[in-house]
């Protein structure tokens, strides 16, 4: 599994990781930006009467109402990426890369609007009478790529389990048995039987659940994050200083943050800001292409407002709770990770300038690194790394404090093997101070406020309905790849093995299925973003169509939207 683990590792790193993606996610939002002259600014109080139903007729065809559609895309990109990939994208890239979290958010609002169009346009009606839709539709029929289509619609059925299952699932049974003690097996039992119950139902009933759970969800958790804002209100401008301040060159070193570069903030920021609202990666145009409607523009127009709501938004909520309240630069008690944590050769200091340059350095991959990572023999005496070694233990981006070493409970004594600074027994847990990140990084924020303590419930059950709301829409994400391989009847076996998916991965180790998923999501975004920019004069006339026909319809509203 380890094997299997890095080689999708490696993968993604010509992918999402790689310099070229930022750049033609990004590019592909600048080019439609300026070649559709800004719809997102000219068009959002537009798009915001449609969502409302001003707009739409009885005889429209479609499964779901504009606001249903909206909702159903939003819950599955509202989940875990606003609470835990917000604290990664600063952990990593420091401040900045919520700037960068905003740019990709702003040009997605542009890339939506056009996957959405496009995928509504060319979308068709199933054997059963319901909708179909999606990139791979208009892949198929308009660009006559079948082999482009079935590549995307892989994709999305891998991510449907990727990223909008059995991590969420995961993430959910991990914090409610922290926060909560309850066992994960019933978590994921009580939760499994909910899901069955929403998903057979088809986008109707997803549809009907969602359009609840999101406007819920999103007030419970914009109330706690505002209660550490303002509890931390002199903050905020130097929280805003210190977004900008590194945009362009990344961030020093200050108190356990050892520093980050340039790279670091533009690409995490990017990368979280892509799955956070899955502008360019097609899977929201699915959810669009079901809304009842006549004019695929109008549909569009209304996934203009999910970047919106989901990045410059909640995001920035986050963002400002994390970096007003101060944590993401404290050490805080915690289980270290394997993944994030290195014992290296050498004793080094916070408090010394040229330590901190080399471990920086060292930290972000650059070419001067000198670190060496630790191979030999580490004492213990009581599970405490006995004195005059010559290492250092780095975890989360910080140089460790106070750590304890132990198997299933007991201290560790004697010593143990170290391989090129990784502990050579799996069985050996480490606990100690430094910093934290993701969903951790979030609740500890939000412990920061009038809510004190309590705070870490906001979080635990916005965890909660964020990412179940997440699983509900893959789960049509995932169906409607499935009719589109091989036909309707297939949906419900496929449902079936998404409830059990669901279920096992509450008790299981996700890591793998974390990287099959990178992978998968670029796999979709890719042939997604070449198809909408092949299809760009197509975009312009239907935006042309679209508004002769509705100065015909609406001659008044045309004159006080100065349509000529």
């Amino acid at each position: 599994m380890d094997a299997t683990n890095n080689i999708l590792v490696w993968i993604d790193g010509f992918l999402g990781g790689s310099a070229w993606f930022p750049y033609l996610l990004l590019g592909t939002g600048v080019f439609f930006t300026i070649y559709l002259k800004f719809p997102q600014i000219r068009f959002f109080s537009h798009a915001l009467r449609i969502v409302r139903g001003r707009y739409e007729k009885d005889n429209m065809e479609g499964d779901t109402s504009h606001f249903q559609a909206l909702t159903t895309a939003l819950s599955g990109t509202i989940g875990t990426g606003n609470i835990g990939g917000v604290g990664l994208a600063i952990y990593i890239g420091g401040p900045a890369a919520l700037f960068w979290m905003w740019a990709t958010a702003f040009l997605g609002m542009t890339t939506k609007f056009v996957e959405c169009t496009l995928s509504h346009k060319y979308r068709v009606v199933d054997d059963d009478g319901s909708i179909a839709g999606g990139p791979m539709y208009y892949m198929e029929r308009k660009l006559n790529m079948k082999w482009l289509a079935v590549a995307f619609a892989v994709a999305t059925l891998i991510c449907s389990f990727g990223t909008g299952n059995m991590p969420q699932i995961n993430n959910i049974a991990t914090s409610v048995d922290s926060t909560f003690h309850i066992p994960p097996w019933i978590t994921g039992g009580v939760l499994a039987v909910l899901l069955a119950l929403i998903i057979i139902g088809g986008i109707k009933r997803i549809a009907k659940v969602t359009e609840k759970i999101v406007p819920f969800m999103s007030v419970v958790y914009l109330i706690g994050a505002f209660a550490v804002i303002a509890f931390n209100y002199e903050n905020i401008i130097p929280s805003f200083r210190q977004i900008f301040g590194g945009v362009f060159s990344g961030h020093a070193a200050v108190g356990g943050f050892l520093g980050s570069s340039f790279a670091y903030a533009f690409t995490k920021g990017v990368g979280r800001g892509l799955y956070s609202n899955e502008a360019g990666q097609g899977s929201a145009a699915i959810a669009h292409s079901a809304a009842r409607a006549d004019e695929p523009v109008s549909e569009g127009m209304v996934a203009i407002l999910e970047p919106f709501i989901d990045t410059l938004v909640i995001c920035t909520i986050t963002g400002l709770t994390i970096l007003s309240s101060g944590v993401w630069l404290e050490k805080i008690s915690n289980e270290f990770q394997r993944a994030d944590m290195e014992i290296i050769e050498g004793v080094y200091s916070e408090d010394d300038s040229e330590h901190v340059q080399e471990l920086a350095t060292h930290i972000n991959h650059g070419k001067e690194d000198r670190v060496v990572g630790f191979t030999g023999e580490l004492t213990l005496l009581d599970g405490k790394i006995a004195g005059g070694q010559n290492l250092t233990v780095i975890h989360a981006r910080s140089i460790a404090e106070d750590m304890i070493f132990s198997v299933d409970g007991k201290t560790v004594g004697g010593v143990v093997n170290v391989v090129d600074g990784q502990l050579k027994d799996k069985k050996i847990e480490v606990r100690g101070r430094s910093l934290v990140h993701s969903a951790v990084l979030t609740a500890e924020a939000f412990k920061r406020g009038y809510f004190g303590d309590w705070g870490k419930y906001i979080v635990a059950l916005g965890l909660l309905l964020f990412a179940f709301s997440t699983v509900i829409s893959w789960s049509y994400y995932g169906d409607r790849a499935v009719t589109y391989l091989f036909g309707t009847k297939f949906v419900l076996p496929y449902r079936v093995v998404y409830i059990i998916a669901f279920f096992l991965a509450a008790l299981a180790d996700t890591t793998i299925v974390w990287s099959l998923a990178a992978v998968a999501i670029v796999v979709m975004a890719v042939p997604n973003l070449f198809g909408i920019l092949f299809l760009h004069r197509d975009m312009k006339k239907s935006l042309s169509d679209y508004w002769v026909k509705f100065k015909q319809e609406n001659p008044e509203e045309a004159k006080r939207l100065k349509l000529k």
